[in-house]
């Protein structure tokens, strides 16, 4: 079964407190720097007897939990924000922690008014439908519609924002921040796709070949597509943490996948005017030994791209740990492109 959303545990606990008139709090990260053990986004759901989600553990983590229990069983509906250092020579807002960086932590009561809006939450994480998370003092808890893709792509790579000061704003896009596409639907992909599965990306898996029993079996993925690798450009929506990732049966059809992203990677950059010659794919690469990879970059100078579009291919991909097997080689092709989301976390 598809893996949910990271955050669909946490309002469901809030949805199901606030239904059965148990009192219910969120604590939410809204905004974190350096070593932080809380990122920017993190959650919880705080109630008496239980808790959901995770905003950075420790002894932090635990205060927080405890303030929002006592604040409960008072029945304060007073929404605090306060600053966290996690230094130990810091003048103020210290932590109780030593990971050297800083996060903003939310306490927000919720209340039986806020029972419809966290049930459209719980409903659109489960659906992936879209749509948007909004926290501030003056219009409270809200949800958003989803946007249409061609304002997703001009909205650029902010999963999350926030507005500091008196009149704070935080809003984030609802479901998966990272998509994985995969193009191909052999072995490897089922077993990167049962990796994948758990690391918090929305999955989708491509191929071209009907009744392929490696793609059937494959229930970790959200998506499952068999198209011609023709039409393989159209497929893969232009969204600013898109990774991709080409094992395709052989070296005709990766050849043709590649000559196709690249070309609208070149096209999506000249429509946005972007430099960033990664722009619209956080990460491609591609399946392959080292002697087959440079054939395709061969066919791909002769198909006129340059050398600047071809550096921002990948391959061989994975990292080096001497993998052999279908789930070795997943292992090595997951730990890679967690390096590259995380390259841009700090």
């Amino acid at each position: 079964m598809p893996a949910s959303p990271r955050d669909l545990p946490i309002w469901t606990l809030a949805a199901t407190s606030l239904r059965a008139g148990t009192p219910v709090a969120l604590l939410c990260v809204l905004r974190s720097a350096g070593s932080s053990p809380g990122r920017q986004g993190f959650k919880m759901a705080v109630t008496e007897a239980a808790v959901a989600g995770s905003i950075g553990g420790g002894i932090m983590e635990h205060k927080f939990v405890e303030l929002a229990r006592q604040r409960l069983r008072e029945g304060d509906p007073t929404p605090l924000l306060r600053p966290q250092v996690h230094r130990r020579e810091a003048p103020a807002d210290r932590s109780g922690m030593m990971c050297s960086g800083e996060q903003d932590v939310l306490l927000w009561p919720l209340t039986a008014a806020d029972v419809a809006t966290v049930a459209a939450i719980v409903n659109a994480l489960q659906t992936l439908s879209g749509g948007f998370l909004e926290l501030s003092p003056d219009a409270g808890l809200r949800i958003d519609a989803a946007e249409t893709e061609a304002a997703s792509e001009a909205a650029g790579a902010d999963f999350y924002t926030y507005r500091p000061g008196p009149a704070w704003l935080y809003r984030e896009r609802l479901g998966f921040r990272d998509q994985l596409l995969i193009v191909g639907g052999g072995h490897v992909s089922l077993a990167l796709s049962k990796v994948a599965a758990a690391l918090d990306f929305e999955l989708t898996v491509l191929d071209d070949r009907p009744d392929l029993p490696t793609l059937t079996a494959n229930e970790a993925a959200h998506h499952r597509r068999v198209i011609e690798y023709e039409n393989v450009a159209s497929e893969i929506p232009i969204a600013p943490h898109q990774y991709v990732v080409v094992m395709t049966v052989g070296y005709r059809t990766d050849a043709v996948v590649l000559r196709l992203l690249l070309a609208r990677a070149r096209q999506a950059r000249a429509r946005q005017g972007r430099a960033r010659q990664g722009f619209p794919y956080r990460y491609l690469g591609v399946m392959g030994s080292a002697a087959k990879v440079a054939e395709l970059r061969r066919g791909l100078r002769e198909a006129g791209f340059s050398a600047e579009e071809i550096a921002t291919l990948r391959g061989p991909i994975g990292l080096p740990i001497n993998s052999q097997t279908p789930e070795e080689i997943a292992i090595s092709i997951a730990a890679e492109v967690i390096q590259v989301r995380r390259s841009a976390d700090f």
